[in-house]
């Protein structure tokens, strides 16, 4: 009897660490594989048409985008989305109509792996407030639907412009 006892005290004490090793090892996989978040807004202003605004990167290959970044930890989606519009374009929330119905997550990879980045449609109230550029932009433009998708480039940001064209335009 005392051999079975110590037998099945050896095996529960195997399978515990099994079992701990098992979530070790899932925690570890899920960070190598964790979403990055992002979020930012579509600014709008009208002049004689619909503009968009666009940031130039100061990085990589100097892309085109609407102000965006990183949601930090213990934030959300729109509290980034307006921290980063602040930081990148000198914008604040009360510069901006923000429509929250209209949101859309655009979803692709990047080095670091995948991520999503959720944008908010908002109009500029005032279309001559000045845009103040933080360092990780060179240039911004107000351009109109074609010249906006051919200056972002990418097809998800294309058909997000688009949307929102559609969706302005009805207003």
């Amino acid at each position: 009897k005392k051999k079975n006892t110590v037998l099945t005290v050896n095996v529960n004490s195997a399978c515990r660490i099994v079992s701990f090793l098992f979530v070790v090892i899932v925690c570890n996989l899920q960070s190598l594989t964790m979403t990055i978040r992002a979020a930012g807004f579509l600014i709008f202003r009208r002049s004689d048409n619909i503009e968009f605004l666009l940031l130039q990167t100061s990085y990589g290959n100097n892309h085109w985008t609407p102000p965006k970044g990183h949601v930090d930890d213990g934030e959300t989606d729109y509290i980034a989305a307006l921290r980063e519009t602040k930081e990148e374009a000198g914008l604040c929330e009360e510069d901006l109509k923000i429509y929250s119905d209209f949101r859309k997550e655009l979803k692709y990879d990047v080095k670091k792996g995948p991520k999503v980045v959720v944008y908010w449609l908002a109009e500029l109230l005032n279309k001559d407030t000045p845009i103040k550029l933080s360092s990780e932009h060179q240039d911004f433009r107000w351009l109109g639907l074609t010249e906006a998708c051919q200056l972002a480039g990418y097809t998800d940001m294309n058909i997000l412009l688009c949307e929102s064209h559609k969706f302005i335009s009805e207003l």
